[in-house]
C-alpha cells in the first residue's frame, strides 16, 4: 500500500496553534483531551510539515505533559497509516515487534536473536525500528542487524519477502514510514520522547494480526491496547506486552507483570521468570559497546556456545513472541520450544539464512 497524497495544506479548522491555545496547552492540569478527528487532523498537520518547528515542538510537549489519550492516540496513528506508512505484508502472519525507537543503553538488545529463535519454531516476527532518537540515542533493532551484516537499507516488499524467506524480518523507518522520519529535525529539537515515539511503535508496516510490546506501567499498556481498539486502521486482533527493560521489548527478568488484550478488556498477570529457567538479574546483560556485543551474543547463542544469563533471557524473549503469536498455550511452553530450537541447531539455521538473504 502506498500511502496518499501529502499536501502542505490540510482541510480542516483545527491548526496545531488553535489546538494549542484552545484545547491541550493551557497546562497538565487544566488542559482537555482532543477528540479522535482533532487528533487526527493534528497528526496529518505534523506530517505535511504544515506548522512552523516551533509551534510542532510546542504541541508535541503540551501533550507529552498532558499525557495523550487513547483515542488521541489512534487518531495519530491512523493519520500515520494513511498518509505515510507503506504496508507490505508478507504470506506468513508475523508477530510485530515495533521497540521503542530510542533503543538501549546498558543492556544487550536481545530482539533479534529472540525473533531468529521464534522463527525456527515456526512463529514469525517482524521487527521495525529507524536510526538513534531522542532521549536515549540507544541501539536499536537495526543497529544490532547492521554489525551482523544483515541488509537493513529495504524497500518494505523486500522486507516482507525476507520474512517469507527467513521467518523473521526488519522493516526501515526511512523506508516504510517516510513522513514520520522526515520528522526527525525537529524532534531532535525537541530533545525528549513524545507521542510520536508512541504511535511510531504501532505502524504495523507487515499488517501483522499480533503485536509484542514492553511497558513500565500497567497504565501504558492499557493505553496502547486501548488505542489499537479505537484505531480505523491497525488490523491487530491481539496485544501481549511485558514489563521491559531500559522501555524496550526485552523482558525484565524476576517479577514482571504481564497484560493481555485481544478485543475486550486488558487482562493482566505477574510471573516469575525464574520459574522458566530465567533467574538471573538485568546486570548480568550489561554490555559496554551495544551494537557490536547484542551482535557477538546473538551469533553466541544461536551457536550455542553460551549457557549462561544471555542464553536464558534469548530463551525468555523468543517464548513471549511464540506466546505472543498463538503457537504456545502459554509463556512457559513457548520457552520450552525456544530451547529445544536452540538445542538443535534450528535457531542458526535462521541466522545462516537471514544472512544469506538476498533481496
Amino acid at each position: 500500500m502506498t500511502p496518499s497524497h501529502v499536501s502542505r495544506s490540510i482541510d480542516g479548522e483545527w491548526t496545531l496553534r488553535r489546538l494549542l491555545t484552545e484545547v491541550v496547552g493551557s497546562g497538565p492540569k487544566t488542559a482537555d483531551d482532543m477528540s479522535y478527528e482533532q487528533a487526527r487532523e493534528a497528526f496529518d498537520r505534523v506530517l505535511a510539515g504544515d506548522p512552523d518547528p516551533a509551534t510542532l515542538g510546542a504541541f508535541l510537549l503540551a501533550n507529552r505533559w498532558k499525557e495523550s489519550t487513547p483515542e488521541e492516540l489512534a487518531g495519530f496513528v491512523d493519520s500515520m497509516r494513511e498518509r505515510s506508512v507503506r504496508t507490505s505484508a508478507p504470506d506468513a502472519d508475523p508477530v510485530d515487534c515495533g521497540a521503542n525507537y530510542d533503543g538501549k543503553r546498558k543492556t544487550a538488545v536481545l530482539g533479534v536473536a529472540s525473533g531468529l529463535v521464534a522463527a525456527a519454531t515456526g512463529t514469525p516476527v517482524v521487527a521495525h525500528s529507524g536510526p538513534k532518537l531522542p532521549a536515549k540515542h540507544g541501539t536499536t533493532y537495526g543497529d544490532v542487524l547492521a554489525e551482523l551484516g544483515v541488509s537493513t537499507d529495504l524497500d518494505p516488499a523486500e522486507s516482507a519477502a525476507m520474512v517469507d524467506a527467513v521467518g523473521f524480518g526488519f522493516y526501515a523507518q526511512s523506508r516504510f514510514n517516510p513522513l514520520v522520519h522526515a520528522r526527525r529535525e525537529v524532534r531532535e529539537s525537541v530533545g525528549v520522547r513524545t507521542s510520536i515515539n508512541t504511535v511510531e511503535t504501532l505502524a504495523n508496516p507487515a499488517n501483522a494480526s499480533a503485536h509484542f510490546g514492553s511497558f513500565y506501567h500497567l497504565s501504558y499498556a492499557e493505553r496502547i491496547a486501548n488505542a489499537i481498539r479505537e484505531s480505523e486502521k491497525l488490523p491487530f486482533e491481539r496485544v501481549v506486552m511485558a514489563q521491559g527493560m531500559e522501555g524496550y521489548d526485552d523482558v525484565r527478568p524476576g517479577t514482571t507483570r504481564v497484560a493481555e488484550w485481544s478485543g475486550g478488556e486488558v487482562a493482566d498477570d505477574e510471573i516469575e521468570t525464574a520459574d522458566f529457567g530465567a533467574d538471573f538479574d538485568r546486570e548480568d546483560l550489561r554490555v559496554e559497546d551495544l551494537p557490536a556485543d547484542s551482535a557477538r551474543v546473538t551469533e553466541d547463542v544461536l551457536a550455542g556456545e553460551r549457557d549462561d544469563a544471555f542464553a536464558d533471557a534469548v530463551a525468555l524473549n523468543a517464548g513471549f513472541r511464540i506466546y505472543a503469536g498463538g503457537d504456545a498455550d502459554s509463556v512457559g511452553e513457548g520457552v520450552s520450544q525456544a530451547r529445544d530450537a536452540l538445542a538443535d541447531g534450528s535457531a542458526a539455521a535462521r541466522l545462516d539464512a537471514l544472512r544469506a538473504f538476498d533481496a
